[in-house]
């Protein structure tokens, strides 16, 4: 495991379209077909980072949270299966199961698309708009595994709520941080 921080895309930035397979159902998504009316959140997530796991449960529950919201959620997985067989896209059907994700968990095989937000870390959050224009990115909250620090994810629940009531959201915003993605 690498701490690594997330790279912080600029602020505007438009989000990158991608084509992406859900392992659950078997069929390509494309960010069109995903995107919220409101806005849309891309998390860049796997299923052994200890980072991930720390927050996985709060995650899916904010997820519920907004399953019925014109913000719309999108995780995907772009490790290499090859070294870490633990995040393949069977183990990732598996596990969106058992948390009851209410978002499609989308695995990036080539890495083309973790490449194109300049996704370094997991986790990695991306808000964007309903343009979908990047108006917050970096971490859930202040929690790490072992800091003591409670998982509420503030950082994002802010940024949600404020695009949600069209207000602005804070310009200070901290890099997530997690494990290097594993890249081929």
């Amino acid at each position: 495991m690498s701490l690594t921080p997330s790279n912080m895309l600029p602020l505007g930035t438009v989000a990158p379209d991608f084509k992406l397979l859900d392992p659950r159902d078997g069929q390509l998504k494309t960010l069109s077909e995903l995107k919220g009316a409101q806005g849309t959140l891309i998390m860049f997530v796997c299923n052994h980072c200890p980072f991930v796991v720390h927050i996985e449960s709060a995650m899916a529950d904010l997820g519920r949270e907004y399953a019925d919201k014109a913000i719309n959620f999108v995780a995907i997985s772009a490790n290499d299966v090859i070294a870490y067989p633990q995040d393949s896209p069977e183990k990732m059907a598996q596990k969106a199961t058992e948390l009851d994700y209410r978002f499609p968990y989308l695995y990036d095989e080539s890495q083309e698309t973790a490449r194109a937000y300049q996704a370094a870390c997991t986790p990695d959050f991306f808000l964007f708009d309903g343009e979908l224009r990047c108006v917050y990115r970096g971490r859930f909250d202040g929690s790490t595994p072992g800091n003591g620090v409670a998982v509420t994810g503030s950082d994002i629940k802010a940024a949600l709520n404020a695009l949600e009531s069209n207000q602005p959201i804070e310009q200070k915003q901290y890099p997530s941080m997690g494990c290097n993605i594993k890249w081929r």
